[in-house]
This record gives C-alpha cells, structure tokens and sequence, in this order.
C-alpha cells in the first residue's frame, strides 16, 4: 500500500516528461496552452504542472503515465 501512495506522489521535473513522452519542451508547454494560430497543438488532456518552488515546477508522475497509457490505447485504434 505504501509503494502506490509513494508512486501516485512521485513529481518529475520537465527533463524526465520530456524522456518519458519523447516530446520536447515547446511541445510540452504547447499542449497545455490554446493557441488560436495553432489549435491542433493543444491537447486538454496533457497533464497539467504543479508547482513545488518558488520558479520550479513538476508532474505528477503517475499522471504522465496515465496520459501515455491513453494515447498508446488511442494510437491502437486508429
């Protein structure tokens, strides 16, 4: 019980989504904002960032899994 507590709290910071996803920063930052010039890159179901200092910022690693899980599900039915 304690190891999922331990791994739904997890945060990893923007170079390890960027490892995990294989996305790169300006990709990663795009599916979170609407961009009106460009709405196919918006992706409202990106995982949004929580912030854990005062200039510093991660994601809940647990989320990002969840969010890849999907899009593997999602490319396997088209």
């Amino acid at each position: 019980m304690a190891a999922q507590i331990q791994a739904a709290l997890t945060i990893i910071r923007r170079k390890q989504v960027e490892a995990r996803t294989g996305l790169s920063r300006s990709t990663i930052y795009a599916k979170m904002r609407h961009n009106p010039n460009r709405p196919s890159d918006h992706d409202p179901t990106f995982p949004r960032p929580i912030d854990i200092g005062a200039k510093a910022v991660g994601w809940i690693e647990s989320e990002i899994d969840a969010w890849l899980t999907a899009q593997i599900q999602k490319s396997r039915k088209a």
